[in-house]
């Protein structure tokens, strides 16, 4: 058997054994800062990733690197609390790995989320930008043998983000009374912040936030034809006019996701409630 195949199927029996009879139908990502979701998972089973056979550790900032598995609106929900990214130094295979575990365990829908910098003019820091499409300039996490099991050789990616998901979170935030924006998410490899002249870059060709992770899972997802809804945090104006003695700097992002995370939660829940 494929060696990629065999750890997905190892680290996949491992959690299936630590959570019985539970049957996840959404997996869920939480991005920088965005830890207060797993506040919703009602009576959750814990399951560190350190304790998951040939599993990736997660070493960002904000991440706790745990697995929760219980219930969210109303569902059976798996939770990533903490991502893997390739900045890290882990290769596509492991920063995916994640997905392909919870694919395997049968969700039918995954939820990221992330922190990011808003390139576009209009974005200022707290707000809540909906995924409609990305830009992805990190490595392609299918490159290499396909792995029939899960998908094709060439996944369309038409519509990466669910349309139905999205209008669904938009009638939900309007009745919420909370704003949101809907863009393009650009994805690089990090882990540097990018220079005024790259925000402008990616603002020409179309990018209205900017990040270092989510789209590598979100292709995984959908070589699985799994529905996908993505939300952004604008946590730093990502713009090119800055102040000389400006200076991006990562705790501050995650103070600004922390303060954004509450709207966020009371979105994924709704939406996740009308599965």
């Amino acid at each position: 058997m494929d060696t990629r195949i065999e750890r997905i199927h190892l680290a996949a029996d491992y959690i299936a054994k630590q959570i019985g009879d539970l049957k996840p139908v959404v997996g869920i990502i939480l991005g920088s800062g965005l830890g207060k979701l797993a506040n919703a998972v009602k009576d959750p089973i814990v399951i560190p990733y350190k304790n998951i056979p040939g599993f990736p550790v997660s070493t960002a900032i904000g991440h706790k690197g745990n697995f929760l598995v219980g219930e969210v609106g109303g569902k059976t929900a798996i939770m990533m609390q903490g991502r893997i990214h390739f900045y890290e130094g882990y290769p596509m295979e492991l920063v995916t790995l994640p997905t392909r575990v919870m694919v395997k365990l049968g969700i039918k829908y995954l939820f990221v989320s992330n922190a990011a910098g808003g390139v576009n003019y209009d974005y200022k820091v707290g707000d809540l930008m909906i995924i409609k499409d990305h830009i992805c300039l990190q490595p392609n996490p299918l490159i290499g043998p396909n792995m029939d099991e899960f998908g094709p050789r060439f996944p369309d990616m038409t519509r990466p983000y669910d349309l139905g998901l999205i209008a669904k979170a938009e009638e939900i935030a309007a009745s919420l009374g909370i704003p949101l924006k809907k863009g393009v998410y650009y994805g690089g490899t990090g882990p540097t912040y990018e220079t005024p002249s790259e925000y402008k870059y990616i603002r020409i060709i179309g990018g209205d936030v900017t990040g270092m992770s989510t789209i590598p899972e979100v292709i995984t997802a959908r070589h699985s034809d799994i529905p996908v809804f993505g939300m952004s945090v604008v946590t730093n104006e990502a713009h090119d006019d800055y102040s000389e003695d400006y200076k991006n700097d990562g705790d501050d992002v995650i103070k600004a996701a922390d303060a954004a995370a509450g709207r966020m939660c009371s979105i994924f829940v709704k939406l996740i409630e009308s599965l």
